[in-house]
């Protein structure tokens, strides 16, 4: 082990070990607010898909029952006339550090709902096909909004989750082996410099004592 058994070096990885359990913890409770959120994005999506597929079946009841009035022609001239280009603004929206899109057309009521031009020759039911229409694009919106909010979330949650592995069962232990192994030396070279520091103290009074018997021969 490349390590220099020192008390500094000690010190050194004992802060490591904390900062690295500290980080571990923060990631733990990062990845589990990300699931929370995951769930709850991904309950949403499934009832905005529901909502999608049932506002998507009435606006096609609703343009049928115009083709009851209107022969085919005649719909597409004024679907030509009724076509506009909505306008999308996109925020970005922050969940735990993820940057999520937060996407919303603008209010279409003025540029669709004041169709007096349009519908000259037309009828109510072209206009209620219209605003069913309407409906199901910010509903669809909606859904491609939280669909994105879900993959992203998807992505950093098994981001979050490596990291909080490789810290748990990687870095950590490693720390916590090396912090082991210098303590070990430690307490090791500890034992024997009290045993050399022993031993030369016998030596020192083995001489003491063979000095003082010597010079209590010369005295006699």
């Amino acid at each position: 082990m490349d390590i220099n058994p020192t008390r500094m070096e000690l010190i050194k990885l004992k802060a490591r070990i904390k900062l690295a359990v500290n980080g571990h913890g923060l990631l733990k409770r990062k990845r589990d607010a990300l699931i929370l959120e995951f769930f709850a994005l991904l309950k949403k999506v499934r009832d905005i898909r529901k909502q999608v597929d049932e506002q998507m079946e009435r606006s096609y009841e609703a343009i049928a029952r115009a083709q009851i009035y209107h022969n085919s022609s005649e719909l597409e001239n004024i679907a030509r006339a009724a076509r506009t280009v909505p306008n999308v603004v996109m925020d970005i929206r922050n969940i735990m550090g993820v940057k999520i899109p937060s996407i919303r057309t603008a209010e279409l009521g003025e540029d669709i709902g004041s169709m007096d031009s349009i519908l000259i020759g037309g009828s109510a039911k072209i206009d209620e096909a219209i605003s069913s229409f309407r409906h199901s694009l910010e509903l669809i919106v909606r859904l491609a909004e939280s669909e994105t909010a879900v993959r992203r979330l998807i992505r950093e949650i098994e981001k979050t989750k490596r990291r909080v592995n490789a810290l748990e069962f990687n870095l950590i232990p490693q720390l916590r082996g090396q912090a082991k192994w210098i303590g070990f030396r430690l307490d090791e070279m500890e034992r024997d410099s009290f045993f050399m520091l022993k031993m030369i103290k016998k030596k020192i009074a083995r001489r003491k004592a063979v000095q003082k018997g010597e010079n209590g021969k010369e005295g006699s």
